[in-house]
């Protein structure tokens, strides 16, 4: 008897999939490059009985740490020259932003990275339950209107499954220079089965020191907004 595949969920996107015209270079990157980083099988039409990634396979059997929407990709490439001896998954939907991401990829020669061009919600399909080690979402699009604010990463939506794929004790970091952000963060991430690590104001007022400054956060502080470090432990 033949088992029918799970039905698609319907998903609203409201991001930016491609922005300005890519450079040539970009364009060489993505073609040449962005089918050997992919994690595996994660869109619906090749994976439509959404089977699992094989993380050991992909890896060679190290923890797998994954970050949200990556941005231009320079901590992604940071923490995996840090961490050899971790395998790195980076989602990000914003094409330019893979392409960037493809390039420093190439010039740090890092092999130890995977690279999903989509939804994160997509790869949450196909991640196994409690199979990363730790997460990163790091300026997140802040959503600024209040009726956008069901957007934003930090919903259940997003945290449920998110905490479905993370090994009980995985550490869960948010960077965001929104207070508003920092507002729904601490409300909605305990919801989702995480513990907040701070202590005092210092370990939400100091980068971790690991961290790597984005580009993001220094138009940021450009523009004289703080950032806020938020650490998070999955309960298990």
């Amino acid at each position: 008897m033949s088992t029918q595949p799970p039905e698609r969920p319907r998903r609203n996107f409201y991001g930016r999939f491609k922005g300005k015209t890519l450079k040539p270079s970009q364009k060489t990157y993505l073609s040449e490059d962005l089918a050997a980083l992919s994690p595996g099988a994660v869109d619906w039409d090749s994976n439509p009985d959404r089977t699992p990634i094989d993380l050991d396979a992909l890896f060679g059997g190290k923890p797998v740490w994954l970050e949200v929407g990556f941005g231009g990709g320079e901590h992604l490439v940071h923490q995996a020259q840090r961490n050899p001896d971790i395998g790195i998954i980076g989602a990000e939907p914003f094409i330019n932003g893979v392409a960037m991401l493809l390039g420093k990829i190439r010039r740090a020669k890092v092999s130890n990275l995977a690279v999903h061009p989509g939804d994160v919600r997509d790869l949450f399909d196909v991640l196994p339950d409690a199979s990363i080690s730790r997460a990163f979402l790091l300026y997140p699009d802040p959503w600024p209107k209040k009726r956008h604010h069901r957007r934003r990463f930090v919903t259940p939506e997003h945290l449920e499954p998110l905490a479905r794929v993370l090994k009980p004790g995985a550490i869960f970091r948010v960077a965001t220079d929104i207070p508003d952000y920092v507002r729904q963060t601490l409300e909605e991430v305990p919801r989702a089965g995480f513990e907040w690590l701070a202590e005092g104001p210092e370990d939400w007022r100091k980068p971790w020191d690991d961290w790597i400054s984005t580009r993001y956060e220094q138009k940021a502080l450009r523009e004289g907004r703080t950032p806020h470090y938020l650490t998070f432990r999955r309960n298990g």
